[in-house]
Formats: C-alpha cells, sequence, structure tokens
C-alpha cells in the first residue's frame, strides 16, 4: 500500500458519509459484498465486535442470562400469532418459499427479531412459579429488507446483534428487569466506547411492535444525527397472551408471565467509528482496541540490534500485563509510514523507540487522538501504559460529552424547531401533545423525528404547550435527524 492509498481523502467535517466509508474500508473494519444492501465483515471489524459481545455476555451472565440458540427461519403461522409483530415488520421480512426444487408448504420468514420463535419455546418450558424467572439470549444475525443506502455497521439488510428475552412473574420484576438491561447498555457506551447518551423511551407510535414500554439511548453524532444504539422492552402481556406462556403461582392459580426483550446490534459500532475518528483514520479507545500499543523501533543499521532488542523487551512486558502489543519490527517499511499506518488503524498509544530511549532507558509515547507526545521511563512501563490508556480515554469521552452538551437545545414553535436542527443539528427539546401528527409536521419538512421522551412518563413537560400545535404538552419531545 502506498502512503496515497493509506491516507483518508475525505473530510469528516464536510463529507461525513464519504469519510466514514472510507475509513471503515481503509482501516480494514468490512468491505461491501456483492449483493446490495450487505457487507463482509473484515477480521479487525470483528475483533471489535467481539470485544463488545464478550463484555455484555459477561454482564449478561452475571445478572442471571444464559446463552441459547434458536432457528433463523420462522414459520409465517408463528409470526402471525402477535399480529403487531407482523405488520410492524411485514414490509421488512424476507421470505423463504422454496427448500431446493419443492415448494414449501409454509412460508418461512429470516428472522426480523426471534419473540415469536422463541416466545413458544418459552411457553413449554415453563409451568410453575418456580420456573421463573426465565433470561435468555442469543448472538446471532437478522434480516430486516429495508436498507436502500449501505451504510457499514449503520443500516445493512443482515446485522448482527444481541436478542435478550425474559419471562417473570410481576409486572415490577419484568420493568426492573428493562432498566437493568438498558444500564447496562448504558454502561457499555460510558465506560467502554467513551461516547455519553441520552437514555429515555420512544414515543407511543415508535415503539417495538406489540411492546408496552419501549426504552432507548441514544448517540448524539459529530454531524448532529442520533443513533438509536440501544434498546430494551418492557412487553406486558401481549406476547404471553398471543403464545400462551402461563405459569401456576403459589396458590395454583393461573397467571400470564410478564415479558421483556432488548438488543444491541453492530449499530454500536458504527457508533464509535463515527464519533471517535477523524481525517487520518480510525481512533479507538484502549478499552475495546483490538491492538493497544504499536511500536515503533527506529535504527540505523549500527543500533538496529540493541533498538529491537530494548523494543522486544518492553513488548514482552506489556503482553505479560495483559495489554495487546503489535512490535512493527518490518524492515520493508520506514517509521513514517509505520506511524501513519497505526494512526489509520486506530491504535490508541504509539511507542517511538531509537537510540537515544535505550541509552536513556526511556520510550517516547504518543497518544492517537490528539499526537500528544510523552517521554517517560522505561520502569514500571505497564503501569505506566494503562495510565496513559485512561488519559486517552478521558480525551476521547471529553470530546464526545462537549459535543452532546453543545447540542441540546430548547425550542418552542416549528420555525424554531426546523431552523434549530437545520443549522445546528442535535437535539431539540420541546414541548409535545403526544399526537403523531405533529411529529410529522417536522419530519415532512426536515426529516427529523421524536427520538425519545422521558422515562418518567409523570415527568413535568419542558413547557406548557406543545410546540407544534399550541395546545397543552402532555410531555417533552427531543426531536433528532437520526441514522
Amino acid at each position: 500500500m502506498s502512503e496515497q492509498e493509506l491516507g483518508i481523502t475525505e473530510s469528516k467535517e464536510y463529507a461525513t458519509g464519504d469519510w466514514y466509508a472510507e475509513v471503515v474500508q481503509k482501516a480494514k473494519l468490512a468491505d461491501y459484498a456483492p449483493m446490495g444492501g450487505f457487507i463482509v465483515t473484515r477480521p479487525r471489524g470483528y475483533a471489535l465486535w467481539e470485544a463488545l459481545q464478550d463484555r455484555l455476555d459477561g454482564w449478561f451472565k452475571e445478572t442471571g442470562v444464559t446463552n441459547a440458540y434458536f432457528p433463523m427461519f420462522i414459520p409465517e403461522s408463528f409470526l402471525e400469532r402477535e399480529k403487531d409483530i407482523v405488520e410492524g415488520f411485514d414490509p421488512e421480512v424476507a421470505w423463504v418459499t422454496h427448500g431446493g426444487h419443492d415448494e414449501l408448504e409454509e412460508r418461512l420468514a429470516v428472522r426480523p427479531t426471534s419473540e415469536s420463535i422463541i416466545a413458544p419455546f418459552m411457553a413449554q418450558w415453563t409451568r410453575s412459579h418456580r420456573d421463573l424467572p426465565l433470561r435468555l439470549n442469543q448472538w446471532c444475525s437478522v434480516v430486516r429488507w429495508e436498507a436502500t443506502e449501505t451504510k457499514p455497521f449503520f443500516r445493512t439488510k443482515e446485522f448482527l446483534w444481541q436478542e435478550g428475552h425474559t419471562a417473570h412473574e410481576a409486572e415490577d420484576e419484568a420493568w426492573n428487569e428493562t432498566m437493568l438491561r438498558l444500564d447496562q447498555y448504558e454502561r457499555l457506551f460510558e465506560d467502554e466506547l467513551a461516547i455519553p447518551i441520552m437514555r429515555g423511551r420512544k414515543p407511543e407510535h415508535d415503539k417495538f411492535p406489540g411492546a408496552h414500554t419501549t426504552t432507548t439511548i441514544e448517540a448524539l453524532m459529530p454531524d448532529g444525527k442520533s443513533v438509536q444504539s440501544a434498546t430494551s422492552h418492557y412487553l406486558g402481556t401481549s406476547f404471553a397472551e398471543a403464545f400462551d406462556l402461563t405459569y401456576t403461582d403459589e396458590d395454583e392459580e393461573e397467571r400470564v408471565a410478564h415479558t421483556t426483550s432488548w438488543g444491541l446490534s453492530w449499530r454500536s459500532l458504527g457508533a464509535l467509528i463515527m464519533t471517535h475518528s477523524d481525517d487520518q483514520g480510525l481512533v479507538l479507545p484502549p478499552t475495546i482496541a483490538p491492538t493497544q500499543v504499536a511500536i515503533v523501533p527506529i535504527w540505523q543499521e549500527d543500533t538496529k540490534e540493541e533498538v529491537l532488542e530494548y523494543a522486544e523487551g518492553i513488548a514482552g512486558e506489556l503482553e505479560a500485563a495483559g495489554i495487546s502489543v503489535d512490535l512493527d519490527d518490518r524492515d520493508e517499511r520506514n517509521p513514517g509510514f509505520k506511524f501513519n499506518e497505526h494512526e489509520l488503524n486506530g491504535i490508541p498509544i504509539r511507542f517511538e523507540i531509537g537510540p537515544h530511549e535505550v541509552e536513556d532507558e526511556e520510550v517516547t509515547l504518543v497518544h492517537r487522538p490528539d499526537g500528544e507526545s510523552i517521554v517517560e521511563d522505561r520502569e514500571d512501563i505497564a503501569a505506566t501504559v494503562e495510565a496513559h490508556f485512561d488519559d486517552v480515554y478521558d480525551k476521547l469521552y471529553d470530546a464526545a460529552a462537549e459535543n452532546l452538551e453543545e447540542n441540546v437545545r430548547e425550542a418552542e414553535s416549528p420555525p424554531e424547531i426546523l431552523g434549530t436542527i437545520g443549522k445546528h443539528g442535535g437535539y431539540v427539546e420541546c414541548g409535545w401533545c403526544g399526537d403523531e401528527a405533529c411529529e410529522t409536521v417536522i419530519k415532512d419538512e426536515i426529516a427529523a423525528e421524536i427520538v425519545m421522551c422521558p422515562l418518567d412518563r409523570d415527568e413535568e413537560p419542558a413547557q406548557e404547550e406543545c410546540a407544534i400545535c399550541d395546545d397543552a404538552a402532555e410531555e417533552t419531545a427531543y426531536f433528532a435527524r437520526t441514522y
């Protein structure tokens, strides 16, 4: 790869979509598949997904969740048992009609979500209150045939995700489960991805089909658009009634279970890439980076042996401390090329080690986000690097937090909402009467929608009147453009 091929040519600020696509491809995260709307996830991109998976899976299991796997095909009759699911996903469902040369007796849906295949088995496995709570999760892919323009990780016809499904005796238990999962998603973004989030619930007209309440975390991108980053649904008893998910209580009375479902997709990777990366390429927090430190030895022929020996000793010490390291001792590439390549690939910290570092028993560290260079002692280098990881994380989080803080604004009329979003992007907070028609007024003009309302339904509205129709406001709405 030449220097020209290595560099990012598009601007994040002025050509965000083209810049994003270039970062994804040049940092070797994904390629476009031959079928429109699909992508090929490359090893470096999949490593990021595995890191997210590892964190979440551990937290789920600590809180009573067990993993299972259900078929990717769902009989049409199963899907139809929950009418809201059918109506909600019908335009997006991919159907299998033939097996080989034979037409199937019943169409099979490629799962757009799995409530209608998982709930019947949860019903089979639940007899008594002693079987509850039942907490299942699966890591899989789903297909939603709605993507018109592919944006890797953000919008593809097939995407990777996890979907959790639980059943409980009582409403409060199920609601607490819904909130627990939302808390874990928030923890992932705040503590692992260095992305501050907004949390709330979807308006009634935009909740998950069949759900009682859909809660969400929303992340604001640097271009002013919001990303629905994860959702957690309290489903009430509608799915349990549709699939006969009942249990006998302590008094031998038959009761209907309360259920939840919750999911996070690789859209979170899109948010990660979009939030932190820059015109030099990918930027990753050290918490999630597949390679945390790149060591670049710099030598002349007469110093090569001692420089490499010194660098290898440092690499071994870091690896022994559980830090992932790339010791870049390639002969055929000069240090400048290596610096640019490691910047493009988003490695959080670079070590530069030459004869002076060897002589002084030091290391020159460079932070990826801003190029800050610091000279540190060789002694206790692993502990030193961990402290620098915290510094790098804080830089990324603080920049994202500043972007969020500066881009939540109030408005009190349609022209104000439209003008604010049109000029600044971000979130516009306003009073809302609760009527979907008022959202449509804004959506038709500027393709912005209500991304969330406060979690607490009893919270006083931000304004007394609906900013669109001037009727009494029932709650606060946050408008934004979305990915």
